[in-house]
């Protein structure tokens, strides 16, 4: 059994920035793609990064420049760099993973536009306003 247990979410003004961090505990899984999902009051959930175990990441278009995602092995924590907030980003922000063998861009693509991670974390709230 594995939790993930987001931190770091909050409000801010629009320009300001925030970094989420997601921490695995219990067994040691050995997740090939670790993900950052979103999911507004109203919306469906959304893709919003997506790194694998190779170091690959893809990144929703409108977060492009802005986000960054990055893993830690050595503390298996997976982090969300987010500068340039604006409004629409809004958000429960959930940190997600899976144990998928494929790895690389299409892999990861295919994980932010179907959402259809294995594990999940409870959430964190992103508040810009």
């Amino acid at each position: 059994h594995v939790q993930l247990v987001e931190s770091g979410g909050g409000s801010v003004r629009p320009g300001g920035s925030l970094r989420l961090s997601c921490t695995a505990y219990g067994d040691n899984y050995n997740f090939n793609c670790l993900g950052w999902v979103r999911q507004a009051p109203g919306k469906e959930r959304e893709g919003v990064a997506a790194i694998d175990s190779d170091g690959t990441t893809r990144y929703l278009d409108s977060v492009k420049d802005r986000f960054t995602i990055s893993l830690d092995k050595a503390k298996n924590i997976l982090y969300l760099q987010m500068n340039n907030l604006k409004p629409e980003d809004t958000a429960m922000y959930y940190c997600a993973a899976d144990l998928t063998v494929y790895v690389g861009p299409v892999a990861l693509e295919r994980l932010l536009s179907d959402v259809d991670f294995g594990y999940w974390g409870q959430g964190t709230q992103v508040t810009v306003s």
